[in-house]
């Protein structure tokens, strides 16, 4: 089987960031700040506090650009910076993570239909996120928005894979319900 090489585009504005050239740096800025600050307003659900994160991720990531060795593309390398301030953020507001019981729940699997319906719904489900406790929506949004798998997430929130699980499996429980109260109110 061949090995496919991947070559970051973004490589040669990074080695002139490297090199101290201010222009660069706002030509990354510019790439990706929206991005940046899209993630971390899906996991503060804060316009100011995804603000604040956005500027420290940057200030963070040209402070530290010496460590960056290149193993991955620059912008995976800044989303986890944002990803990481974004929690410590949200944690700071005393993230509350719902203790895992000794039984797991088994979660019904949405129906076709159920998919369907979400599907045609994407501001509503926006709305809903917004509306789920911390703790739910880092999960859910780790998971469902950034590609994390639960060993990851549990890494990264300092818990163990099985409550990444339960929070996501009880985050989904909720939206589900957030979804249907708001079908309801329409």
């Amino acid at each position: 089987m061949e090995t496919l090489e991947y070559t970051d585009i973004n490589a040669p504005v990074v080695a002139r960031c490297k090199e101290g050239d201010r222009k660069a740096q706002y030509e990354l800025y510019k790439l990706y700040s929206k991005s940046m600050f899209n993630v971390s307003m899906r996991i503060t659900n804060d316009y100011t506090e995804a603000e604040d994160v956005l500027q420290e991720s940057f200030l963070n990531a040209f402070r530290e650009l010496h460590t960056f060795k290149g193993d991955s593309t620059f912008g995976s390398w800044l989303k986890r910076i944002v990803i990481n301030k974004s929690i410590t953020k949200v944690r700071s507001r005393r993230l509350q993570v719902v203790p895992l019981n000794e039984q797991l729940e088994i979660a019904e699997e949405p129906t076709d239909q159920d998919q369907q319906d979400l599907n045609y719904k994407v501001e509503a489900i926006k709305r809903a996120i917004q509306l789920l406790p911390d703790g739910y929506r880092v999960v859910l949004t780790l998971y469902l928005l950034e590609g994390y798998d639960h060993g990851e997430i549990a890494d990264i929130l300092s818990i163990s894979e099985a409550t990444s699980k339960s929070q996501y499996s009880r985050a989904r429980k909720k939206l589900l319900a957030l979804m249907e109260e708001q079908a309801l109110a329409n």
